[in-house]
């Protein structure tokens, strides 16, 4: 039975797809990465505002798949990213849920994982969840140092504090703002910084560089998809 040519087919057929998908997992990974930056940006932005403790209780789901994925062999890398993603969503449950009118709370609030991935790192275990953390991260410094060196948090907290109808004045003074060349000078900078960092990132051949990788890209491309938003508005 086991010498049947039908057999040895799909064997061979099915040893194929295999070395594919793992051929592929690297850019897999990256997509991942780049589409759970976005989650919180699209989905958790205005679930936060009206359900702040949904939004919370949230990340016991994702820590709960995440620890489930973990449990098995093949599935084991994407419960490693799903992890690095439900620190991600912790700190923004907490910061745009109650802190949100504080800008420089921002940032010390997003690392409030940084010793556990600092510490996996170390232990070299959950490479890719904690990469994918770091990535993030690291793009949610740069965009906080971006505001900071334009003098933009004015404008971030005129937007929390902001009537609907009077949102877009605000968001076009800010655009303005940017458009200076202070602001395009700086732009161009940090953008060019987080571009090589990814460079960087998509050379190393293990995968969890990967994940780090697509969180710094999909951190420019939201960026950009805003600041499109914003000039078109």
């Amino acid at each position: 039975m086991l010498n049947h040519p039908l057999f040895s087919v799909g064997a061979v057929y099915v040893l194929k797809r295999q070395q594919d998908l793992r051929r592929n997992i690297p850019l897999l990974i990256c997509l991942a990465s780049g589409f759970l930056v976005s989650v919180p940006v699209f989905f958790q932005a205005p679930l936060v505002r009206t359900a702040p403790w949904l939004s919370l209780a949230l990340t016991l789901l994702w820590v709960a798949i995440a620890c489930g994925l973990r449990q098995r062999e093949n599935t084991e890398i994407w419960g490693d990213l799903l992890w690095g993603f439900s620190w991600s969503w912790l700190a923004g449950a907490i910061y745009w849920g109650w802190l949100r009118y504080e800008p420089f709370l921002h940032l010390p609030v997003e690392a409030i994982g940084l010793p556990f991935a600092l510490w996996g790192l170390w232990q070299k275990r959950g490479l890719v969840g904690h990469l994918f953390y770091l990535g993030s991260l690291l793009g949610t410094a740069i965009t906080d140092i971006y505001f900071y060196l334009t003098d933009l948090i004015p404008y971030w907290r005129k937007l929390m504090y902001a009537e609907p109808d009077f949102v877009m004045p605000i968001f076009q003074a800010a655009l303005a703002q940017m458009q200076t060349l202070w602001g395009i000078s700086w732009a161009v900078v940090l953008v060019n910084l987080l571009i090589g960092i990814s460079w960087w990132a998509f050379r190393q051949p293990q995968i969890p560089y990967w994940s780090f990788a697509g969180a710094v890209v999909s951190t420019l491309l939201v960026d950009g998809l805003f600041w499109i938003a914003a000039c078109f508005a």
